[in-house]
């Protein structure tokens, strides 16, 4: 979706409703902005990528032992 804005006296501009809601953009977030061959280009930051990041597909370690299967690994590098 490509949106026209204009920058204001103060070179504010404003992120159209259109975008903020696809985004879901609320007041007070922040966004990193880039300039990448000419352009600009505005990212959302939505907070620290860990904790994004924080039980992606925990589901694979469901009925796993962890000590067991650290101790498997760490066997394993001893054999090599």
């Amino acid at each position: 979706m490509a949106v026209k804005v204009t920058i204001d006296h103060e070179h504010h501009i404003a992120v159209p409703t259109a975008i903020r809601d696809q985004l879901r953009l609320h007041p007070g977030d922040q966004l990193i902005a880039h300039v990448r061959d000419g352009d600009i280009v505005l990212v959302p930051e939505h907070g620290d990528a860990v904790d994004q990041l924080r039980g992606l597909h925990r589901e694979i370690w469901e009925g796993v032992d962890i000590d067991h299967y650290l101790d498997r690994e760490r066997d394993s590098w001893e054999t090599s």
